[in-house]
């Protein structure tokens, strides 16, 4: 697109080989059919083999890796990974922190802090009660209370917290593909 200086602008809009774009007006990706039968088949194992999900798929080992590509390139798939259980290795106490902020402008650094805490394992921007919700794992009540003490509470910007222990997590999932 141009502006009026003739100045070329850049709005973000990805085409893929047919020329058609790779986001809908809302924002989300573009997915057919056969992407979401193969997210549905990689999210249910997603050390399965290419050629497994092709001969699924009806397609070839290509299609599939071209196909998971591109979703991966459009941020359809963010990544894959090992997922580690937290007692299993030493962190027996889970809980979700609402931190209210002093001013709204410390945000950043408020967040950019807590990003050094290795424990603090998500951290969402919210509305509500809370400016940032985050999730936090320990390796006992008293681990817990010095990362609140002594880290968490001492970051400049945060005026008070409140934590939610968490006794159990009864289920954890992706998001539903239709």
């Amino acid at each position: 697109m141009t502006d009026e200086n003739n100045i070329s602008i850049d709005c973000g809009e990805k085409l893929d080989a047919d020329g058609k774009s790779y986001k809908q007006y809302d924002g989300t990706a573009r997915i057919d059919a056969l992407d979401k039968k193969i997210l549905k088949l990689i999210m249910g194992n997603a050390r399965i083999a290419f050629l497994e999900v092709a001969r699924m798929c009806g397609v070839s080992g290509a299609a599939i890796h071209q196909r998971v590509q591109r979703l991966m390139n459009i941020g359809v798939i963010k990544g894959s990974e090992f997922v580690l259980s937290p007692t299993k290795i030493g962190y027996q106490t889970c809980a979700f922190i609402g931190v209210f902020l002093k001013e709204a402008g410390s945000f950043n650094q408020v967040v950019a802090a807590m990003d050094k805490i290795p424990e603090i394992v998500e951290c969402h921007y919210t509305t509500g009660r809370y400016a940032i919700f985050i999730k936090i794992y320990a390796r006992s009540n008293e681990h817990m209370k010095h990362i609140l003490s002594d880290c968490i509470q001492q970051i400049p910007g945060i005026a008070s917290t409140e934590t939610i222990i968490s006794l159990e997590e009864t289920f954890k999932r992706q998001i539903v593909m239709e």
